[in-house]
């Protein structure tokens, strides 16, 4: 059962790093200016005016160089984008390319048509990322606690990363933090979500996945742009990456049958996901347990040292079980409380979103609805309100392992 209150202000994909920091008015005007499948220069150069707009009028907005640098990097991401039909005519891609960018037409159209997601015009166009990640982002924790530090945002509200557009400026947060005293973490970060405020392209990289990981990932990215509970990213997150790789399940299926090869590794995918978040669970409970001790500090982290290679152990050993899992690095990344708050926000609460929807005798379209209404419902803690609707005297059953009972 999850604590009440034990939501935190919490990508992977997923992460709306690329909003930019407006006030309702300017989010207003702002998507009226980029409604058209492109912007005009001089109304890119607006974006970065109403942005700026935005910061000044809103208290706890500082940094008005940040904000002006997110809508540039969002205007330059839609500047650029191209029609993935486009790109489709031409005789030049390869053909992992073109099935690539073929998946991602199709996905999305199954996202809308049998899922119900808000898909309006997301993923119709690809865009040409240089560099291995759009931003690098930065997380924090305490060394005593795996409550994150969390940084404010309109829009968004509290969020517990904050991206920046060079590895150089990450470093030198990170620095920052570690000199407060905080555990820190960096990764980059391909993919995102303007929620729903522009039609986001295809970045490039996401190519580089296979058809299974960019069919989860679309989906994923979709359930933010139909739903985002603002401030409450663990649960955002979860639900997204609940919804993504079981939406992929449902894809292959219906396109290739329940035999073939890439519905079985979304199986796999989802099984694993399963697997993955009761392993954090369980690292979660270990490290809370001695962090509730009140020790003295040197004494507590001499403690959570010990504990921090048994976990990379013992994950070594759970990942041969594993399928799909290759975008996690776990075992190759020094862990600290900043390293597993980025991994427990993806997965919490796996077993209730798919008891939840055994309710609904396997619709995921019903699920998802579900979901979010008990979200909109009980903003303050939508685990706990699916805890109680999935654990009610009507929904008590017992069934089969959520990837097998489709």
């Amino acid at each position: 059962m999850p604590m009440r209150g034990q939501n935190w202000s919490v990508a992977r994909p997923g992460e709306a790093l690329h909003s930019l920091g407006m006030s309702p008015p300017i989010q207003d005007a702002a998507i009226r200016l980029a409604r058209g499948r492109r912007l005009t220069r001089v109304r890119l150069a607006t974006l970065v005016i109403l942005a700026l707009s935005g910061c000044l009028n809103l208290a706890g907005c500082s940094d008005v160089t940040y904000v002006a640098r997110a809508a540039y990097e969002e205007g330059r991401l839609l500047w650029h984008r191209r029609p993935i039909r486009s790109e489709l005519a031409s005789d030049d891609l390869s053909p992992e390319i073109r099935d690539r960018l073929e998946t991602v037409l199709k996905v999305r159209e199954f996202a809308r048509d049998k899922l119900g997601l808000n898909v309006g015009g997301a993923y119709t166009t690809v865009t040409d990322v240089e560099q291995g990640a759009v931003v690098w982002v930065v997380m924090a924790a305490p060394q005593d606690s795996l409550t994150p530090y969390s940084w404010w945002f309109p829009i968004v509200g509290s969020v517990p990363y904050r991206g920046y557009f060079s590895h150089e400026a990450a470093e030198k947060e990170a620095s920052n933090m570690e000199g407060a005293g905080y555990d820190t973490y960096i990764r980059p970060a391909v993919a995102f979500s303007s929620l729903g405020f522009f039609d986001d392209p295809l970045l490039s990289d996401l190519l580089k996945l296979n058809r299974v990981e960019l069919a989860g990932v679309i989906i994923h990215e979709l359930f933010h742009r139909t739903y985002f509970l603002a401030s409450d990213v663990m649960f955002d997150e979860s639900a997204a990456t609940y919804v993504g790789n079981r939406g992929a399940i449902d894809y292959f299926n219906t396109t290739e049958g329940p035999n073939s090869r890439d519905t079985e590794a979304a199986r796999g995918m989802l099984e694993s996901d399963f697997k993955f978040a009761h392993f954090l669970d369980e690292q979660r409970a270990r490290l809370s347990t001695v962090y509730a001790t009140n020790l003295p500090q040197e004494e507590l982290l001499k403690r959570r040292k010990v504990l921090f290679a048994e976990i990379s152990s013992d994950y070594v050993r759970q990942k041969r079980m594993l399928s799909g899992l290759e975008r996690f690095n776990l075992d190759k990344t020094p862990i600290n409380n900043a390293v597993l708050i980025d991994y427990l926000i993806y997965f919490h609460d796996f077993d209730n979103f798919a008891t939840l929807e055994r309710m609904h005798h396997g619709d995921l379209r019903a699920t998802i609805h579900s979901i979010i209404e008990l979200a909109k419902n009980n903003p303050e803690d939508p685990f706990f309100a699916i805890w109680q609707a999935t654990h009610s005297t009507h929904a008590m059953t017992t069934v089969s392992s959520p990837s097998t009972s489709r």
